[in-house]
């Protein structure tokens, strides 16, 4: 299988952006290149050569067209956005059994080890795969999630099932920096829309979740929390991480042994490798039955006389990171006043999603049983029953996502806050019910909206950076999301989660970053990266 790989994160192009007209439907595409003249971004952060062939290779690509081999791209990279969610959606799901069995006097450092691991991850294989390749990254994310997923259900007492979450989320955490670069790398830009698409395996990934915990953790799990509760009394939640264990593997297998993922062009352009960036072109073209017309001339002609490319390809990569972390590329991110507005916000807007959705999402079920025990109705399986309804919501909100996104005076902007706005509003609302069933109907509000929020924001976050800064914009929001999720176990193990105070305090985050989100100079609807 040949190595997959990218030159660069995902990311938005505020500054260098091609338009696609919305008319076009013909295979043969022309794409426009201009520069947005609102977004005065500073040139020379970017080896103009490597600029002028990535145009190149873009409109090589759109001339292609979507094809056969994108859309086995589209199914193998939804892997990584399944287990995504998938791992933490496990994390809260034993959370309530874990507590029961090992009586933690903090249970929700379980969720702080998740945390930890995911932070870690995203640094490691974020980074690291510009060292070691995509291809490693790309296979190796899922395997590591397996293996500890799998072991995790040995788990002899709480400092085990701890060290083992963060051991699988330290593999989860690289699916989406190293799968997202992948995907838009081969996705011609009249297709941009896509990636908002993908989330359905985001959402699908938390039924499937939850549809196997429903008889597992509902049926053979202890019921109350200040029981005696026996290792041979609680072994759903052994048998659950196993089976999400195993399913993690197989999507690790399909990876690695049914589909041929080729080499990014723009990486082997990087390389200094043309000849074989213009073979993978012409074999996407073949696998998609077009033909392309890109040569090595078209690439070489870019470069001017005397042009000589390094090739210690290594060196370079370590160069690039060490580059992408120096303060002057983050200072270029705040070099104008619509640029430095646009990062500051989108920055905030992630660390307080970070904050606010695993302050409440991580421990619905045990506030489901703590509320249901309230109205008489707090069964495990009642609340595990009532987990897989709320993840069914979630599935047609990131489906309709794709759809608004598009929309002339809707946009990403305008999707995206009033997404966020209503996942705060249907939090609040929550908070007045005084039935199980009605706090359900309000679970499910708050699923489908917050479904259509995640599928915009890993969409339209990769829109709002110059493509020389790109990588550096999207190391800030990550660490920013990651850094602020580590603060929410903190939070629950000083807060009460027998009051409403997270709910107030998540449904409060989400509601100011829906605000925060409309003052975002940039909207990407119908432009796409360079």
């Amino acid at each position: 299988m040949e190595q997959i790989e990218s030159s660069n994160k995902p990311g938005p192009t505020a500054a260098h952006e091609t338009t696609i007209p919305k008319s076009e439907h013909t295979t043969k595409t022309t794409v426009s290149s201009h520069i947005d003249d609102d977004a005065t971004i500073p040139k020379g952060q970017i080896d103009p050569v490597f600029e002028a062939k990535a145009r190149v290779l873009n409109r090589a690509i759109q001339d292609i067209g979507m094809g056969w081999y994108q859309w086995q791209l589209f199914i193998v990279v939804g892997f990584g956005w399944a287990s995504d969610n998938l791992w933490p959606i496990v994390t809260s799901l034993i959370f309530t059994p874990v507590a029961n069995e090992f009586h933690p006097s903090r249970p929700p450092l379980l969720s702080l080890s998740q945390n930890i691991g995911l932070l870690a991850g995203a640094i490691f294989w974020g980074f690291g795969c510009d060292i070691f390749g995509r291809k490693l990254a790309f296979t190796l994310t899922l395997g590591v999630t397996a293996i500890f997923g799998m072991a995790a259900a040995g788990a002899p007492n709480f400092a085990g099932i701890g060290c083992f979450a963060a051991l699988w989320s330290f593999g989860v955490g690289g699916n989406l920096p190293v799968d997202s670069a992948i995907f838009l790398e081969f996705l011609p830009a009249s297709h941009q829309y896509l990636l908002t698409i993908l989330s359905i395996d985001w959402a699908l990934a938390q039924l499937i979740a939850t549809l196997i915990a429903w008889p597992l953790l509902g049926n053979l799990t202890c019921e109350q929390e200040d029981a005696v509760c026996k290792k041979g009394d609680n072994m759903g939640w052994r048998y659950f991480v196993i089976t999400m264990g195993g399913l993690t593997l197989l999507m690790f297998l399909v990876r690695f042994l049914c589909f041929t993922i080729f080499e990014s062009p723009k990486y082997l352009m990087g390389k200094g490798n043309d000849e074989e960036a213009v073979r993978v072109v012409h074999e996407v073209a073949r696998r998609n039955g077009k033909t392309s017309s890109l040569t090595v001339v078209d690439l070489k002609a870019c470069e001017p006389a005397g042009y000589v490319h390094k090739t210690n390809v290594v060196a370079d990569a370590v160069k690039r990171r060490l580059e992408d972390v120096k303060f002057d590329r983050v200072k270029t991110l705040f070099s104008t006043r619509r640029l430095a507005l646009s990062t500051g916000m989108i920055m905030a807007v992630w660390a307080f999603i970070g904050l606010g959705y695993p302050l409440y999402n991580a421990f619905i079920p045990y506030i489901q049983a703590i509320k249901g025990a309230e109205f008489g109705d707090g069964s495990t399986y009642l609340t595990y029953r009532n987990s897989l309804i709320i993840a069914a919501i979630g599935v047609p909100g990131a489906l309709l996502g794709g759809y608004l996104v598009e929309l002339p005076r809707l946009g990403r902007k305008g999707t995206l806050s009033l997404s966020t706005i209503l996942t705060g509003v249907f939090l609040y609302c929550s908070t007045t019910a005084l039935n199980s069933a009605a706090l359900l109907g309000w679970q499910c509000a708050f699923n489908f909206c917050s479904n259509i929020m995640y599928a915009v924001l890993y969409s339209f976050t990769p829109e709002l950076f110059p493509t020389p800064e790109r990588g550096t914009g999207n190391a800030l929001t990550a660490t920013c999301n990651r850094i602020f999720g580590i603060m929410a176990p903190i939070i629950a193990m000083f807060a009460d989660l027998r009051t409403s105070a997270p709910v107030y305090t998540s449904g409060a985050l989400f509601i100011f970053s829906g605000l925060l989100v409309l003052a975002l100079p940039f909207e990407s609807r119908g432009k796409a990266a360079l």
